[in-house]
């Protein structure tokens, strides 16, 4: 089996499509997951990976070896779904910059015996713009910041997106303990 330097040299001198596909074989797993939180329906996230990938194998050669290449691959990934998400006004990020909530959210946490995938289908549930930013901030480690550029909105959007998306998972969390 090829290292992933391999890969991306063969993939980057001959335009090589096995190598390609060998590519996309050992990741498309963990890209599809990310795509998956992200796109509203499965469909959607098949379709983020096809042109994520796409992206891919056209920016190869702007790798640099600077850190991981998954994590490379992945910043891309997340990149091509917020574009997806921006362009397509069925899936418009809902930014309602007039309800903005108390920002002090508590420090409490909620033990629950949800699996990570039960976990995982909650946040899915989240309405768009909540999710990605949820997504991008609890997930993807993005600070407030870079999510404001990222979607093109303001930092006070960021903040009230991501704590009205905590209350909704923590909500349902608590739901789901009391049954």
């Amino acid at each position: 089996m090829l290292s992933d330097d391999e890969l991306i040299d063969k993939c980057i001198q001959s335009n090589d499509r096995q190598a390609q596909k060998e590519l996309y074989n050992r990741y498309s797993a963990v890209m599809f997951a990310i795509c998956l939180r992200y796109m509203p329906t499965y469909e959607d996230a098949e379709d983020a990976l096809v042109t994520g990938f796409t992206s891919i194998f056209t920016k190869l050669n702007s790798f640099q070896n600077k850190g991981s290449f998954e994590g490379w691959m992945r910043r891309i990934m997340v990149n091509n779904a917020i574009s997806m998400l921006r362009s397509n006004s069925k899936y418009a990020v809902t930014l309602n910059e007039d309800a903005m909530y108390d920002l002090q959210s508590p420090h409490n946490t909620i033990e629950s015996g949800m699996n990570a995938k039960d976990i995982i289908a909650l946040i899915r549930q989240l309405p768009t713009g909540y999710r990605s930013v949820f997504n991008l901030y609890a997930i993807e480690g993005y600070s407030y910041e870079e999510i404001a550029e990222m979607l093109n909105i303001n930092i006070g959007t960021v903040r009230s997106q991501l704590f009205k998306a905590r209350k909704i998972l923590q909500d349902k969390l608590t739901e789901h303990d009391r049954k």
